[in-house]
């Protein structure tokens, strides 16, 4: 992987991670696109970094929150902060659990899936679509919501299965507020993958050669800035539009890709 297709793909990483438009399928996508003969394994290690860029942006912008939450559990009383905190531990069990006994599995899921990919990019549209239709509505994140949620991200491991489009479409059709449904989205991944990036660390599942240095940093760097400036426009982007417009998107993203690997 050179230089300038590590900062592609981390811009792509930063600018669809926000979006529910499946940022691991359009990094699959993009590495087909540039010839990336990568193995699974160094495939996922650099989708692994990219996923640790955005959440280290995601924790800038929600700084406010984040503070917020953090004097509230230190206060070690049940307030609305730990109630959230629980929230979003429970939400994180499902992904955990099929992350730890499936690993190897949706390792092999990366690197150059280009028909799952497709195909996975339809089920987003479907589910996208389906949310569209449904009522908004003032209501929070309940803890049995979180457990559905939850399920629905570890759904979203798979390469084209959008994780926001899964989240928010689960919460919306479960009831729940859009602009809470978009916070907790965004919040609840982040200890799940600086968890999964500190896991592969210590275990020394991701072994940085010093030739992948250099394109890992700068995709570091390029997902990170990227995700600063997209973050805020692209959250209110999806509070405001219809969730229908990326439901089309994705729909026909997925069909190009379904066909790209079929007939070329």
């Amino acid at each position: 992987m050179d230089l300038l297709e590590a900062i592609v793909l981390g811009i792509i990483q930063g600018l669809t991670e926000f979006l529910p438009v499946s940022s691991s399928g359009h990094l699959e996508l993009a590495k087909a696109i540039f010839g990336d003969t990568s193995v699974p394994q160094e495939s996922l290690t650099f989708t692994v970094v990219l996923h640790a860029a955005t959440a280290l942006s995601t924790l800038v912008i929600f700084r406010k929150e984040v503070i917020e939450i953090l004097k509230g559990l230190f206060q070690f009383k049940w307030n609305e902060q730990t109630k959230f905190c629980a929230k979003i531990v429970l939400s994180m069990i499902p992904a955990v659990i099929i992350g730890l006994a499936f690993e190897k599995q949706l390792e092999s899921f990366f690197g150059g899936k280009i028909l799952l990919v497709g195909c996975m990019l339809l089920v987003t549209a479907g589910l996208l679509l389906l949310a569209d239709k449904a009522k908004n509505t003032n209501k929070n994140v309940s803890f049995t919501n979180s457990v559905l949620i939850g399920i629905s991200q570890a759904i979203a491991m798979l390469p084209g299965i959008s994780r926001s489009g899964a989240t928010i479409s689960t919460s919306v059709l479960l009831g729940v507020d859009r602009t809470k449904a978009a916070r907790f989205s965004f919040l609840m991944v982040v200890p799940l993958i600086l968890g999964k990036v500190a896991k592969d660390l210590l275990s020394g599942d991701i072994n940085f050669k010093s030739a992948e240095i250099l394109p890992l940093s700068a995709g570091f760097i390029a997902a990170f800035v990227s995700g600063l400036l997209a973050c805020q426009w692209m959250i209110a982007l999806v509070k405001r539009s219809k969730l229908s417009y990326f439901s089309i998107y994705c729909a026909i993203i997925g069909g190009i890709a379904i066909i790209y690997s079929l007939f070329f």
